[in-house]
């Protein structure tokens, strides 16, 4: 059986996962497996100790808040997460601050990358391009305008004195 990269921290990944994107709270079983599976195969095409970087990252992020006598990260409270990821986000050392977006963004493309959210949040981009995106789209948005702008008219001249 192969150790994949999230199972020695699954719990904190989970954690710092629904922190970020608090709707990972309404994910079942099958949920998380795909979100996961799509973070594994984002770090399948990275080097060895990249990964292992990830996990160290995750490790330190469970353990830290210990120092503030506060508990383990995974066992925290949504506020007390929300702070510690904002410390991590602000830190004055840069490959802390990396660190933090860089797991910001395996959880976002994990969790935005399901079909079922995009469809949820109306997300119809489509790799083939704008027009297959529109004539895919519901009938009644073809044709509306992505962005709609109400450019004020400048006052004539004439009337300027």
């Amino acid at each position: 059986m192969t150790v994949t990269v999230l199972e020695p921290v699954r719990a904190t990944f989970r954690a710092v996962a629904a922190t970020v994107v608090p709707e990972t709270h309404a994910l079942d079983t099958d949920g998380w497996a795909t979100l996961e599976s799509a973070v594994e195969r984002a770090l399948a095409a990275r080097p060895e100790r990249v990964r292992a970087q990830l996990v160290t990252f995750l490790r330190l992020i469970e353990y830290l808040p210990i120092a503030r006598v506060v508990g383990r990260f995974s066992r925290l409270d949504a506020s007390r997460r929300t702070l510690v990821l904002r410390r991590l986000e602000k830190s004055p050392i840069l490959l802390i601050r990396r660190g933090f977006w860089g797991l910001r963004t395996l959880v976002m493309l994990g969790y935005y990358t399901q079909p079922e959210v995009q469809a949820a949040i109306g997300y119809r981009a489509h790799p083939d391009g704008w027009a297959t995106r529109r004539r895919l789209a519901p009938p009644e948005s073809r044709g509306t305008p992505l962005i709609t702008l109400e450019v004020p008219r400048l006052p004539d001249d004439s009337t300027t004195g």
